[in-house]
């Protein structure tokens, strides 16, 4: 079934496309009376959540419940909630959508419908207080969109529609009033007569306290608008009467358009601000490297040229004094050629992916399908990681291929997959939503086991008969003595200031993306993220070949690890900056620290070894270039 669910998933993402919408994502017409379905997903935190003061009322949460956690009491339709079908990729990222009680029907309004009385405990009073102060939003999907709430920019002055909204609110005094009223808006548009879209889904939760009224109580007693909000007691239990109102509006809308109000460019200056100022510095060391390449080289080539190596050449000094020892293997070759093939496999998928988006071809609208993408990429890239793993094996002297055949596939992913695990057990200690089924567990496995190893194997067989580079010098039989070394030219030292030029391409972007993985904000700039990834990718390919360059110089021939640390140095910063995007706001205990600072490791790492092996291979062709230049008796 697996099987079936991933060849459809292929088939769905490289078929043609219908406007700015996947195949599959057709829009639905609807008739006077037809019922519009309501779904219910997970509950999630946000990230920012004030008083009326400005001031934080609760630490800040890090995972996701399901609506139907027992503790919220929240209603259910007949006959129990129904799970619906997911992607691969929402239920990894944590998406749990369910049926609702509520029932809508097209162009028929309701006032204060009841849909059920539930009982808070004393516990589950104090548990509820908490996520309301903690800012968890309902995230509710009507016709393929999230019901949203109307969010004001600050910045830009604008209106849009922020998917989600409050399951409460707290007041001056940091009380929690549980929303148990929701005035449900519906845009529609008509695209011909009798028949209509849905283009637009709002809601405006209320807290209404209904304890004093009888259960003979009319509508209008039910929704009056000066009932005080309602407050669950820790001190005894608390009934809730939940309602809900339904209106339709007319819109002008069309429904290819509709998406537009949620997808809301924020700092849009702060974006073109920090791609302009980075592209100049992009600029600026392409030109320092150019002149390294076109004036320095060259006289350096020159100059070599005309001195005979066999000669006494004490005085003499560069990049041409190590021509004997720079193809010399590295240390640990094997675990290098295993990591620069698995940063190959992760730069392909990201950059691939975002290629795709940057084209609309992964529409919000169609859920998951960013996620599934992304796994799809990184199980079918298998076969370049291998593939470059092997033959840079080979390249660099190695003899134990099928020890590299099995690392390849198994050494990265496997610590990924193991790390996962492991935080997974804190989502499961925590009732989470975001805890991946065991089922899932075992799919990613098989895929794992099915697809990625076979795929590897493969890639490492075609690598085994392809001719290897030539090396343009040969390499001695005694190695060198390197000379002592300038501080800034040692790894660690080196490594930290190249990761800023890198890193600074992509920090803005960071935060949007944080935001979108934690706090289920819908990111969809991939034009911004597209470019900004070029510009970490051709600045850290830059930054490796310069400090490769001046480490020759020094007469350091062992610049193969120093490049791989140079080029993924910006995952330094990204580490260190996803600490300080919480903007000051305190983790709420020890499972949120856990996961936030265990998911920030993973991002970095992936971030290191794609830039590493970009900055790696970009060493290689640059060393192979000047060596290849040089006259050697």
């Amino acid at each position: 079934m697996m099987l079936y669910a991933f060849v459809s998933a292929l088939i769905c993402f490289f078929s043609i496309t219908h406007a700015f919408y996947l195949p599959g994502v057709a829009p639905t017409d609807y008739k006077q009376g037809d019922p519009i379905p309501l779904y219910v997903n997970h509950l999630t935190p946000s990230l920012h959540h004030t008083s009326d003061q400005g001031k934080v009322q609760s630490a800040t949460y890090v995972y996701s419940y399901d609506y139907y956690y027992p503790k919220f009491h929240f209603c259910t339709p007949e006959g129990g909630p129904k799970k619906q079908s997911e992607s691969l990729g929402s239920i990894i990222f944590g998406d749990r959508i369910f049926n609702s009680p509520f029932d809508i029907k097209m162009m028929e309004n309701k006032e204060c419908e009841r849909v059920c009385s539930s009982k808070y405990t004393k516990q589950d009073s104090v548990f509820v207080n908490r996520n309301i102060r903690a800012s968890y939003n309902h995230n509710w999907i009507v016709d393929g969109l999230p019901v949203a709430k109307q969010v004001l920019d600050e910045r830009t002055k604008t209106i849009f529609l922020g998917p989600g909204f409050p399951i409460g609110q707290v007041d001056a005094q940091n009380g929690a009033h549980l929303h148990n009223h929701f005035d449900i808006t519906i845009e529609y548009h008509e695209r011909s007569k009798g028949n209509f879209r849905v283009v637009g889904v709002t809601a405006n939760p209320t807290s209404l306290d209904r304890s004093a009224l009888g259960d003979d109580a009319t509508k209008d007693q039910l929704c009056d608008g000066n009932l005080k909000p309602i407050q669950l007691s820790k001190d005894k239990e608390t009934n809730v009467i939940f309602t809900y109102s339904v209106q339709f509006k007319p819109s002008d809308v069309a429904w290819a358009t509709r998406w537009d109000k949620y997808l809301h460019v924020y700092d849009p200056k702060i974006q073109w601000f920090s791609l302009i100022n980075f592209s100049l510095i992009v600029l600026i060391l392409g030109i320092i490297i150019a002149h390294i390449l076109v004036k320095t080289l060259k006289n350096d080539i020159v100059k070599y040229n005309e001195v005979n190596l066999d000669d006494d050449i004490a005085d003499e000094s560069g990049w041409k004094l190590v021509h004997g020892d720079v193809f010399r293997a590295p240390k640990q070759r094997l675990l290098l050629s295993v990591l620069v093939g698995s940063g190959i496999q992760i730069f392909f998928m990201a950059f691939a992916t975002m290629a795709f988006a940057l084209f609309g071809l992964l529409s919000p609208s169609n859920r998951g399908s960013l996620s599934t993408f992304m796994f799809i990429l990184y199980i079918l890239s298998s076969f370049i990681s291998s593939f470059v793993s092997s033959y840079l094996y080979r390249f660099l002297g190695g003899d134990n291929w099928k020890l590299n055949m099995i690392l390849t596939p198994t050494l990265v992913p496997g610590a990924l997959f193991g790390i996962f695990v492991l935080l997974n057990f804190f989502l499961i200690s925590v009732n989470s939503s975001g805890a991946i089924p065991v089922g899932t567990m075992v799919a990613i496995i098989f895929i794992w086991f099915l697809i990625s190893i076979p795929l590897s194997v493969v890639g490492s067989i075609l690598a085994s008969k392809r001719k290897l580079l030539d090396v343009p010098v040969r390499t001695n039989q005694i190695p060198r003595q390197i000379p002592p070394q300038p501080w800034y030219l040692r790894t660690i030292p080196v490594m930290l200031i190249s990761g800023v030029f890198p890193f600074g391409s992509i920090a803005v972007e960071m935060y949007f993306i944080y935001s979108s993985i934690w706090f289920n904000k819908i990111f969809y700039m991939f034009g911004f993220l597209f470019f900004c990834f070029l510009l970490m990718i051709v600045t850290t390919s830059l930054i490796t070949v310069l400090m490769s360059y001046y480490t020759l110089c020094s007469e350091n021939y062992k610049w193969h690890w120093k490049a791989f640390f140079v080029g993924g140095g910006c995952a330094v910063y990204v580490f260190v900056h996803s600490l300080f995007l919480m903007n000051g706001e305190k983790l709420a205990g020890f499972t949120s620290l856990v996961l936030y600072t265990g998911y920030s490791v993973v991002i970095s790492s992936l971030v290191f070894l794609c830039c590493g092996s970009v900055g790696f291979v970009s060493a290689l062709v640059f060393v192979r270039l000047i060596y290849s230049q040089i006259k050697i008796d």
